[in-house]
């Protein structure tokens, strides 16, 4: 012991804090105290305003270094760390500090985090979105019986007597945020299925998705027929229309049931492919078939309308379609359609 008490105090005072704010957090930790309490202490102890935001309830916490409620509106974070359950991202810590931050900021943030998971974990429940993926392929199989799919349901956190959407999504953002802002006050459970993200939830809620995500909705009760709808209705996705629910797509979800090889070998398709190699004639179609207006289109593409005028007509030649006719956009909206989904 008296070993330890001499290289310890030999520690520079860098090193001494450190092990000064592990153990302060860990004297917390074992009277059990409550996030409130956490992000009072820390606040407290850092001399700056300290915050605390779980990701599945939106619950956020700041607290000044006198103990109260830090005033609204926030101000930017100094420092921030990440609070991590089961090796999902729950929540976030951070340090309002008006300087710079100080060398202990790190540390105090990466204990504080600890705590908070700690604190989660024996408060209530973490309300954890990312789920066994195993239990999330049997409730979405077409092959499962209906009773494993009731018990995976019952297991993920569903009641039986109540429906749930199924969501089929591609992003870059983590797969349980997007969880989480489809559907914030509600169940939701989310895993990888393959190389797509699906998201089980009560309800859905598209209108706070970033952008960067790509999301198609299920209309079905059922989650096997709700999962194969969301899985279609995703491929229909592009940069202007992100999320697509399937009840939407009327008759055009028939183009999904189209064997690739009979769409590549349609001469539409095939017009359209060689456009695509052209990124701005690409968008410029895009646009005309999106709006069905010359002038709108250029609206959208922030060009004047004479220069779309002469890139459509470029375009209309490799098509053999005349895009002024309403038959003629209507063929070239399915032929680019169809292209998109071979890319899918």
């Amino acid at each position: 012991m008296e070993a330890l008490a001499v290289r310890l105090s030999g520690l520079d005072a860098l090193a001494e804090g450190a092990i000064r704010v592990v153990a302060f957090y860990d004297t917390l930790m074992r009277r059990r105290v409550d996030l409130p309490a956490l992000a009072r202490a820390s606040a407290g102890l850092a001399e700056c305003v300290a915050g605390i935001r779980l990701h599945g309830t939106g619950r956020t916490i700041r607290m000044a270094p006198d103990g109260k409620d830090a005033a609204a509106p926030a101000s930017a974070a100094s420092t921030t760390a990440p609070v991590t359950l089961d090796d999902e991202e729950i929540g976030t810590v951070w340090l309002e500090r008006s300087g710079p931050p100080v060398p202990l900021d790190e540390v105090l943030l990466e204990r504080l985090a600890i705590a908070v998971a700690a604190a989660v974990e024996r408060y209530a429940p973490a309300g954890s979105t990312m789920a066994d993926p195993a239990l999330v392929e049997l409730a979405i199989s077409r092959d499962s019986d209906e009773a494993a799919r009731a018990r995976a349901l019952r297991l993920l956190g569903f009641p039986a007597d109540r429906p749930v959407r199924v969501v089929a999504v591609r992003s870059a953002l983590p797969l349980d945020r997007v969880g989480g802002l489809l559907c914030p006050a509600r169940p939701v459970k989310a895993a990888f299925v393959g190389d797509v993200g699906v998201v089980l939830a009560a309800t859905v809620d598209c209108a706070g998705l970033p952008a960067g995500v790509r999301a198609g909705i299920g209309a079905a009760d059922g989650p096997d027929r709700s999962w194969r709808q969301a899985r279609t209705a995703l491929r229909f996705t592009t940069s202007r229309r992100p999320v697509v629910p399937y009840d939407t797509l009327g008759a055009l979800a028939l183009l999904a049931r189209v064997p690739d090889d009979a769409l590549r070998e349609n001469a539409d398709v095939a017009a359209v492919a060689r456009i695509a190699e052209s990124p701005e004639d690409l968008d410029t179609l895009d646009a005309y078939c999106a709006t069905g207006s010359l002038r709108r289109a250029a609206d959208l593409l922030h060009l004047h309308h004479s220069s779309v005028a002469r890139r459509l007509e470029q375009i209309a030649k490799v098509l053999g379609i005349d895009l002024t006719e309403p038959a003629g956009l209507t063929r070239a909206a399915l032929a680019l359609t169809a292209w998109r989904l071979l890319g899918d």
